[in-house]
């Protein structure tokens, strides 16, 4: 048969130790297990799966202690039959009709296994398990029996197996197993599929439940079917829920991985388990309610004494102020009664001023119609007054009319007057004109004369010239000095260029001097020496650095160059440790002051091409904005020389100040402490240091750095990292290269001998210059004696050309005064002119003539016009005087109804004024005002104090309101805040002690339930424990422990394996593994007995146990587990003790699982081997 190989999943650990043969005269029945061959299953085609695959169907039971029961949903928190016992039911009042101190929890039921069947199986226990491709099987079929299955086998032939195959198959998570965490990992190894199949026993008459789980190699799902059809993984939970199948409590199922965690449990989760495992079936829900009653009756509790304080503090705040807020009540009162009466005097000021009013329309209209009785008396006279003012203002019209046009007259008579003294000026102007006629004559004669001598004098100067030079001769003699000049001027051209070539090189060669020691003086420079070699490392970088240095003026702030370039180390020791602390990007970094700098320069170097720099470099820049809760140095001076330290990094450095905030946020310098000498430093006691306040920091010790830091999780351990310090390449100070230096030297000293030979021929050159200048001057002084004589030539030529210009213009002039009119004509004309003068006076004489009648005719009539408006005002005046002297009486009583007019007028708007101001005072005050208002203008007692009197009381209340003092509204509102917070906070306390009320009772109710219950649960098992450890001579407990939260209520085992010992609590590190078996299994076995659960299974409990203690163990186990009521038991374990006791209900499984069984049918059966073995023995016994 082939090879069996490894399953995925860790395999059994089962004791090392030989199985011994059973003895005779046992019923037993083997299981045997044969592995089948798979052959060319994987060319076979998959069947189609009818079942739906389940992949999140399976319950949360990653915490298998804290879960009872197996259960798909969030929702299913509890049992709906124990509903009424758990806090979380309480979602309304429920009417109590017998009263209110009657409990409404469950009541207090011993529960046990649901009853046995005919065949001795109780519904819940595993009547049959088969397992196909699962772990070490390929297939296997096994029936337990309904007590004690004491399950054998070898190591690793698949005892454990069978432990895994129940929780799985049943629906359960892997975690409960301890071992793998996906299910698909218990596929047998090389197989894509598997599955396990269940068969539970049904309740009594009814069919037992085949539960099968289907699982995939290749996928963390699997499929579930419930009696041949598929289900879902909730159906499963919830049907072992209701047949109390307990796999996720450690008290009933402890697979072998698990064995260690029972010790491990706390008290607490100890008692948690037990309950649910034994005892009442209510013991958990009760235990539950008290846990969430009792944290809200503290909480309450709390609360209530925090109130009470509160509410005390609130009290006593508000009987403080109770003083100040009667005196503001007060003061508000008098301020009512002051707005009261400030608005009735208004009020009343208009209900007087109404009176006065109507009293003077009264008088007014009296008067007006004694006015009008008189006037009509009068009014024929009055008619005729009126017909004369008419007459009067037409008289007045027609005086008016004919003054207009006697004005009109004049101003047409000083029209015509104005134009004939214009005529008379342009007359007296042309009779001058002709005397001055015989002047210009004498005048025109004079001119004549003299130009006809002018040219005459011109005329004999041109026929009489001077002798000229030939200007041709003049001009060759200017060619041949021309000729003479051009060649000094070739010699001074071609001395010119030799200058020009010999101030060039004296250029290049001071040049070459300037250059040469512009580079000795960089060589002595350390900076710049700094900048070359960072041009090396970074070109990009020292570019942007030389850029930075002239355009300084850009930023705001300084910029600083990096720290290779302007940090030093003036103490040369601490040079190598001081580099170490930097990083490279450290070292090359612009550093900024400020956000604007940090933008600008950000801007103008990568953003931008503006710097000038490569395409596509990048720049570091830095910038943090300065705080205050930057770490301190780790260590002060004094225990930083105690553990052998020189000093900080950051006070062996030099740099400007701006640039610190760098060094010690970035780059940590303050606390990177310096020890030169390593031994002296104590490298564990620095650890402890540097890292004690929970971040870590570096030391240099030697020439080593160390780089500390600590954990966040667990134990915050501490680690350190350490590397070897390398000798400094960019803080340190560059040396001159002596043969650069001396090349330096030879190139200035062979341009300074250039020099002084170009010098030279600079005073050579000189000296010809001088020397061709002196030739220079000859030729000029010849030359301006050529050009002397030349221009004396031309002047005299161009004055003779002037002179005969000048004759033809006196020619031209005397024509034209030849030419002139006769004196005789220009008389006649003006005598013409100075008669047309003369006829327009005459005209304008006679039309100023007829003005004048017109005028003077005017007059007369206007005049007449006057006369007849005088006579008619003196007949207006007359009957005016008439009327006036008849109307005294009416002007008498006119002037009474115009007073008494005007006292109305006055007294009207005075009444209006005060209705308009009373109305917009009442309509301002408050709805409760206007109220009280109307009700006092109902029973007119607006109006019973007048305003003298209303005045009075108003200052005497003003006077009152003086002598209370005035008290902050803010207190006041803070008193009557506070008196609502006391009413709402006395009403929460009351809703409170109800509360408190109710909860005492259900922590009453669900204790004196829950707490005998568990005492005698914990009392049975306990006793049943303390015998067990007395058959093996040891001593153990059981004890509750109490305490005011019930969450920590537990059950403490106590334990003692030595004489000399006490009882100690049991831990699971105190005792050993074989005393934590042996403890566990007695537990378990004393739990059993009390047991709920249908089925229990302990996996290997026995390991480390001695045989004395197994031996009890086993017999002590079978004489619990095989009693008439008990219920179904696995128990696996590898070995087996020679003449143990066993019982007839029990059953011996024996795992007959391996590699190498044999192929023959038949070969192998252990229960045939076992018969063999009995007739042997009983065949010699009888020989014997």
């Amino acid at each position: 048969m082939a090879r069996r190989t490894r399953p995925d999943v860790e395999g059994d650990t089962d004791s090392l130790k030989e199985n011994s043969v059973l003895p005779n005269g046992l019923n037993e029945s083997q299981a045997k297990v044969k592995q089948e061959k798979v052959k060319g299953e994987k060319g076979k085609g998959k069947a189609t799966r009818i079942e739906p695959e389940v992949t999140d169907e399976e319950p949360d039971h990653t915490q298998a202690i804290d879960d009872a029961n197996p259960d798909d949903d969030a929702d299913a928190d509890a049992d709906p039959e124990n509903e009424e016992g758990s806090p979380r039911s309480r979602k309304r009042a429920r009417a109590n009709t017998e009263g209110e101190f009657i409990p409404s929890s469950p009541k207090r039921e011993q529960v046990m296994t649901l009853p046995r069947d005919d065949d001795g199986f109780i519904p819940g226990s595993i009547v049959r398990i088969q397992l196909h491709n699962f772990l070490t099987y390929d297939w296997v079929e096994f029936r337990p029996g309904p007590y004690l299955n004491m399950i054998l086998g070898p190591n690793g032939t698949g005892k454990s197996s069978i432990a895994c195959a129940i929780c799985l198959g049943l629906n359960w998570p892997p975690s409960i197993l301890g071992r793998a965490n996906e299910i698909s990992s218990f596929v047998k190894h090389g197989k894509e599929s598997g599955y396990i199949e269940i068969e539970l026993k049904g309740a009594k008459g009814q069919k037992n439940l085949t539960i099968r789980r289907h699982l995939n190699a290749k996928s963390k799902g699997s499929t579930l079917s419930l009696n041949g059809k598929s289900c879902t993984g909730k159906e499963i939970s919830t049907r072992m829920a209701k047949l109390n199948v307990q796999v996720g409590n450690l008290c009933s199922f402890l697979p072998q991985d698990k064995v260690s965690e029972f010790a491990q449990m706390t008290p607490q989760q100890l008692l948690r388990e037990t309950q649910r495992a034994a005892g009442d079936i209510n013991l958990t829900t009760w235990h539950d309610t008290l846990i969430t009653a009792g944290k809200e009756l503290k909480n309450i509790q709390d609360k209530v004494n925090d109130e009470q304080e509160r509410l005390k503090t609130m009290q006593d705040r508000n009987g403080q102020l109770e003083r100040d807020v009667q005196r503001y009540q007060e003061r508000k009162r008098i301020e009512k009664e002051i707005a009261v009466l400030e608005v009735l005097i208004p009020v009343n000021e208009y209900h007087e001023a109404k009176e006065r009013y109507q009293r003077a329309k009264d008088r007014q209209r009296d008067l007006h119609a004694r006015v009008r009785k008189l006037k009509d008396r009068n009014a024929p006279a009055h008619v005729k007054l009126e017909q004369l003012a008419i007459q009067h203002k037409e008289c007045e019209k027609a005086r008016e009319k004919k003054k207009t046009a006697s004005r009109q007259k004049f101003q047409q008579m000083k029209n015509k007057w104005s134009e004939n003294d214009k005529l008379e000026r342009d007359a007296e102007d042309v009779t001058n004109r002709l005397d001055g006629l015989k002047r210009a004559e004498k005048d025109r004669v004079k001119k004549i004369k003299d130009i006809q001598v002018q040219n005459e004098k011109w005329q004999r100067e041109l026929d009489n010239p001077p002798e000229l030079e030939d200007v041709e001769a003049i001009n060759a003699e200017i060619r041949k000095v021309n000729r003479d000049h051009g060649q000094v001027r070739s010699r001074m051209e071609e001395l010119q260029e030799r200058q020009t070539a010999n101030v060039d090189a004296s250029a290049a060669q001071k040049s070459q001097i300037s250059g040469a020691l512009d580079q000795l003086k960089n060589l002595e420079d350390e900076r710049h020496r700094k900048l070359q070699n960072l041009g090396k490392w970074d070109r990009d970088m020292a570019d942007a650095v030389v850029w930075l240095r002239n355009n300084q003026d850009k930023f705001k702030m300084e910029v600083f160059e990096p720290p290779m370039i302007c940090c030093t180390v003036p103490d040369k020791r601490f040079t190598n440790a001081v580099e170490a602390c930097f990083t490279a990007d450290h070292l090359k970094i612009l550093v900024t002051q400020c956000e604007e700098d940090y933008n600008s320069l950000n801007h103008y170097l990568n953003d931008s091409n503006e710097a000038g720099l490569r395409r596509g470099a990048r720049i570091n820049i830095w910038f943090r904005p300065k705080e205050q809760n930057i770490a301190p140095p780790p260590m002060n001076e004094t225990e930083l020389k105690r553990l052998g330290f020189d000093d900080y990094a950051i006070n062996k450095i030099e740099c400007p100040d701006g640039l610190l905030w760098f060094l010690k946020r970035e780059v940590n310098l303050h606390r990177t402490a310096i020890g030169l000498d390593g031994c002296k430093v104590d490298v564990n006691a620095a650890m402890e240091a540097v890292s004690r306040e929970g971040g870590g920091a570096k030391f240099v010790a030697g020439s080593v750095m160390n780089q500390v830091s600590r954990s966040r999780y667990g134990k915050r351990g501490t680690t350190n990292m350490t590397r070897d310090i390398r000798p400094a390449r960019n803080l340190v100070s560059s040396t001159i290269d002596p043969e650069i230096k001396k090349k330096l030297d030879q190139t200035i000293q062979e341009a300074r001998q250039a020099l002084d030979v170009i010098n030279d021929d600079a005073n050579n050159l000189a000296a010809e210059e001088r020397d061709i200048r002196a030739q220079e001057a000859q030729f000029k002084e010849k030359f301006d004696a050529l050009d002397g004589r030349k221009k004396a030539v031309n002047n005299a030529k161009r004055h003779l050309a002037t002179l005969a210009a000048k004759i033809e213009n006196n020619k031209t002039k005397l024509q034209d005064l030849e030419n002139a009119p006769s004196v005789d004509e220009e008389r006649a004309r003006l005598k013409r002119k100075l008669m047309e003068l003369s006829k327009k006076r005459i005209k304008i004489a006679k039309e100023y003539t007829q003005l004048i009648r017109a005028a003077i005719a005017d007059q007369v009539e206007a005049t007449r016009s006057g006369l007849e408006f005088l006579q008619v005002s003196a007949n207006k005046n007359a009957l005016e005087a008439l009327c006036q002297e008849k109307d005294e009486k009416y002007q008498r009583a006119l002037a009474e109804f115009e007073e008494a007019d005007k006292i109305f007028v006055a007294a009207k708007a005075d009444a209006k004024n005060k209705r308009d101001i009373s109305v917009q005072l009442v309509r301002s005050m408050d709805a409760d005002f206007q109220e009280k208002f109307s009700k006092m203008e109902m029973d007119g007692s607006v109006h019973d104090r007048s305003v003298e009197q209303l005045r009075t009381d108003l200052d005497v209340q003003r006077a009152n309101l003086d002598m209370i003092t005035q008290t902050n509204p803010g207190v006041v509102e803070q008193y009557e805040r506070r008196k609502h917070e006391i009413e709402a906070l006395t009403n929460t306390l009351e809703d409170r002690e109800r509360a408190t009320r109710r909860l005492e009772r259900e922590i009453k109710n669900a204790r004196d339930r829950w707490q005998p219950a568990l005492e005698k649960l914990v009392a049975s098992i306990g006793k049943k424990f303390s015998a067990a450890f007395d058959r093996i001579g040891c001593a153990g407990e059981i004890r509750i422990s109490p305490h005011d939260d019930y969450d920590k209520w537990a059950i403490d085992i106590l334990v003692k394996f030595r004489d000399k010992e006490k009882l100690q609590l049991l831990t699971g590190q105190r005792q050993s593994g074989g005393e934590r078996s042996l403890t566990t299994i007695l537990y378990l076995m004393s739990l059993t007995e009390e047991a709920r659960t249908p089925f229990s299974l302990v996996d290997e409990i026995n390991q480390g146990m001695d045989q004395r203690a197994e031996r009890a163990v086993h017999n002590s186990l079978v004489e619990v587990t095989c009693k008439p009521d008990s219920a179904q038991y696995f128990l696996i374990t590898p070995k087996l003790l020679p003449d143990l006791n066993y019982h007839e209900r029990m059953k011996v499984l024996c795992v007959n699982n391996g590699e190498w069984l044999p192929d023959t049918p038949g070969l192998g059966n252990m229960m045939r081997m076992i018969e063999t073995f009995v007739q042997v023995r009983d065949r010699s016994s009888r020989a014997d």
